[in-house]
């Protein structure tokens, strides 16, 4: 798998909920960093992390550009919770080694979120 088809599948399998083909996706020496929380994890807590999150129901990967083994991504993600709709924006930095996902950093923000004052 190469860099532009990683950052596809791994759209398509998190949107899908399929944890198993996740799983299938990563490195052995997977990592995954968030960078708003500081939160990293490897491949079996990525997916566990993934799949027990409250209220997620989609993940659209709106693009992508790949160069060599990295690809970069944007996403809209949706879901609810006790307050209602909930709507976020991802970017995703991916490494591709041996055909699988190695690396993996996200930063995400709440598209809802007020400005700063100025």
């Amino acid at each position: 798998m190469d860099a532009t088809s990683a950052a596809q599948a791994l759209a398509a399998v998190v949107d899908a909920h399929d944890w198993d083909a996740l799983a299938a996706l990563l490195h052995p020496d997977f990592t995954c960093r968030l960078v708003h929380t500081g939160e990293s994890f490897d491949a079996p807590g990525w997916v566990r992390f993934n799949a027990d999150y409250p209220g997620f129901e989609r993940f659209v990967l709106l693009d992508a550009v790949a160069h060599g083994d990295r690809a970069v991504g944007r996403a809209r993600v949706t879901g609810r919770d006790a307050t209602g709709e909930q709507e976020y924006a991802v970017a995703f930095f991916l490494t591709v080694r041996d055909g699988l996902l190695l690396e993996n950093t996200e930063v995400w923000t709440d598209v809802a979120a007020a400005p700063p004052s100025r």
